[in-house]
C-alpha cells in the first residue's frame, strides 16, 4: 500500500466518524409530498403531541336579542306617469320641473279652441229650447197639443244638455291636471308639440310618505305582519331611521321562498328619495342577562351539543344545553359559566385534554 492510498483510506474513515457524531442533529423528517419538516414534539408517555393555536373568549352575561336583517328598498307612496286623456297640440305647460305640486293643479293643456265654439254654440240653443218646452207644457194643460208633442220638445231639451255636458267634458280632457300631491320630474316635451295619450308629459312621484319594501325568508313568515316596527339604515348614513309595516303580501315567492311585506315612513320634508337600498333590522326577541357564545365554537357529536373550554393548558370537552339561536350566536342554558374561558377557533380539530395555547383573547360581542 503506497503512501497516497494509505492518506485517502484515513480520510474516508474520519468522515464515516463524523457522520456518525452529527445524524442524530441532521436527522428530519420528509412529508409524502417531500417537504421536510420538523420532528413533532414528544410527551413524557412516548406520545407525540402538537399544541394547537386557538383563540379564546371569556364568558360574561350579556343581552341576546334575534334580529332579521334584510336588504330593503324605499319606493314612492304613489307615482305615476302623466300623459294626457286626448290628442292634441299642447298649447301651455304650467309646472316648473323638480318642484311640489297640489292634487288638480294645472299642469299642461292642449289646443280646446274646436271644443270651445262648439260649447259656445250649443249652450246658445238653450233658451230657444226651453222656451219650447214651456209653450208646449201650457199648451198641454189646455189640451192644445199631444203629450207626444210635449215630449218630443222636451227631450230634444234633454238631448242639447247631454252634448253640452259631453263637450265639456272633451274640454276637461284637454287639461292635465295633478291627481295628487307630488315632486313632478323632468318634462319630456315642448309648447307646440303634438301629444297623444300615449305621450309622457312627466312623471308625478309622492315622495311623503314613502314606502320600504323588503323580504324575509321562510322561516320568519309567521314573524312580520301588520304594526311590526323596524328600523333602517343607510350604508353612508350614521342616522337610524323607524318605520312601521302596513302591509305583508299573501303567499311566499315560489322561487326564492321568501315573504315580501312593506313598511311605511312618514319622511316629513321629503328627505330621503325613492330608490334609496337600506339595512333593515327586525327585531323579534330579547333575553336579558344571559350567557351567549359564537355559533361556530359548538358542535354536535354523537347526539350531543359540545364544546371545549381552557384550563390548564389543555382544551376540556364540555356537554351544553342549547337555548334560543341567532344568525350568529347561541344561548346557552347549560354546562358553561360566567368567567370560563371558551375556545372560539379550531373547534373541529380539538380533542379533550388536546394541549392548545391561546393565540388572542376575542371581545364578547
Amino acid at each position: 500500500m503506497n503512501k497516497k492510498t494509505k492518506i485517502a483510506l484515513i480520510v474516508v474513515i474520519l468522515l464515516l466518524i463524523a457522520a456518525m457524531a452529527f445524524y442524530p442533529k441532521i436527522k428530519t423528517i420528509v412529508s409524502p409530498n417531500k417537504e421536510t419538516i420538523p420532528p413533532p414534539s414528544t410527551s413524557t408517555d412516548g406520545k407525540a403531541r402538537r399544541a394547537l393555536n386557538v383563540n379564546v373568549q371569556i364568558l360574561k352575561s350579556q343581552n341576546l336579542t334575534d334580529v332579521i336583517r334584510t336588504k330593503g328598498l324605499l319606493i314612492p307612496d304613489e307615482e305615476v306617469d302623466l300623459s294626457f286623456e286626448t290628442s292634441g297640440k299642447i298649447t301651455e305647460i304650467q309646472f316648473k320641473e323638480g318642484t311640489m305640486v297640489k292634487k288638480g293643479q294645472l299642469l299642461a293643456k292642449v289646443n280646446d279652441k274646436p271644443l270651445q265654439a262648439e260649447l259656445k254654440k250649443l249652450e246658445a240653443q238653450i233658451p230657444l229650447a226651453e222656451d219650447r218646452v214651456f209653450r208646449q207644457k201650457s199648451l198641454l194643460a189646455k189640451d192644445a197639443v199631444s203629450q207626444e208633442a210635449y215630449e218630443s220638445v222636451n227631450t230634444e231639451l234633454e238631448k242639447l244638455k247631454a252634448d253640452i255636458e259631453l263637450t265639456r267634458s272633451r274640454i276637461n280632457q284637454t287639461e292635465l291636471r295633478a291627481p295628487f300631491d307630488g315632486v313632478i320630474g323632468l318634462r319630456q316635451v315642448s309648447e307646440g308639440a303634438y301629444a297623444s295619450p300615449t305621450t309622457i308629459i312627466a312623471r308625478l312621484t309622492k315622495v311623503s310618505p314613502l314606502k320600504i319594501e323588503f323580504s324575509v325568508n321562510e322561516a320568519y313568515v309567521n314573524n312580520i305582519k301588520a304594526g311590526t316596527p323596524l328600523t333602517f339604515t343607510f350604508d353612508n348614513d350614521l342616522s337610524t331611521y323607524g318605520a312601521t309595516v302596513y302591509a305583508v303580501e299573501s303567499n311566499l315567492d315560489k322561487l326564492t321562498l321568501t315573504l315580501k311585506a312593506r313598511a311605511l315612513y312618514p319622511n316629513v320634508g321629503g328627505h330621503l328619495k325613492p330608490g334609496q337600498s337600506t339595512n333593515i333590522e327586525i327585531r323579534l326577541h330579547e333575553i336579558k342577562n344571559t350567557l351567549v357564545i359564537p355559533s361556530l365554537s359548538t358542535i354536535a357529536e354523537l347526539g350531543r351539543d359540545i364544546a371545549y373550554i381552557y384550563k390548564d393548558g389543555k382544551a376540556h370537552q364540555v356537554k351544553i344545553t342549547k337555548g334560543m339561536r341567532t344568525a350568529s350566536s347561541i344561548q346557552v342554558l347549560n354546562g358553561l359559566n360566567a368567567g370560563d374561558t371558551l375556545i372560539v377557533s379550531g373547534v373541529m380539530q380539538l380533542r379533550d385534554q388536546l394541549p392548545v395555547t391561546i393565540d388572542s383573547y376575542l371581545e364578547n360581542n
